[in-house]
């Protein structure tokens, strides 16, 4: 049988971390009537209220049209709302609605509670280094997407 590779065998287990985990989180979110879709939605919205849709698709990492799609549904819903820009009326920013805020409450709840089951017996520093690793592999990624990817360690003499 052959050996896989550690970075063959990285990018096999956080696809499959990243695939159960939106399982999971698909199954918890149903159960308040919701996509985990319009979850993320909402939660970028809530750190950054007044951004512009375009830019809340670039944060969000999904196409304009397919955030379209989400926001109209959320708007149907009363838990988001278009407001003109004064300073260019072309422009619609994004708001979440008083009804939205027991909504974010629940899922922000919903996402500890998520996140402690998932995280369950790991040190604090073993999640923090987790963090520092993942951030700068995701910013290699995003480099080598762009053309520019990182040169690779060079091994040791």
């Amino acid at each position: 049988m052959p050996k896989i590779s550690r970075g063959r065998e990285f990018a096999f287990l956080v696809h499959d971390v990243a695939r159960l985990l939106r399982t999971l989180a698909d199954q918890r979110v149903r159960a308040l009537n919701m996509t985990r879709a319009q979850w993320a939605v909402l939660s970028r919205l809530e750190l950054r209220e007044g951004i512009k849709q375009s830019e809340l698709a670039d944060v969000l990492d999904i196409k304009p049209i397919t955030l379209t799609r989400l926001i109209d549904r959320l708007c149907a819903n009363g838990l988001v709302e278009r407001r003109l820009n004064p300073d260019d009326r072309r422009v619609k920013r994004l708001y979440l609605t008083p009804a939205a805020r027991p909504v974010v409450e629940r899922l922000a709840q919903l996402g500890d509670e998520l996140m402690a089951n998932v995280l369950a017996g790991l040190e604090p520093r073993a999640v923090e280094s987790m963090l520092k690793h993942l951030a700068r592999t995701k910013e290699n990624l995003r480099r080598a997407t762009q053309g520019n990817a990182p040169s690779a360690p060079r091994a040791a003499a």
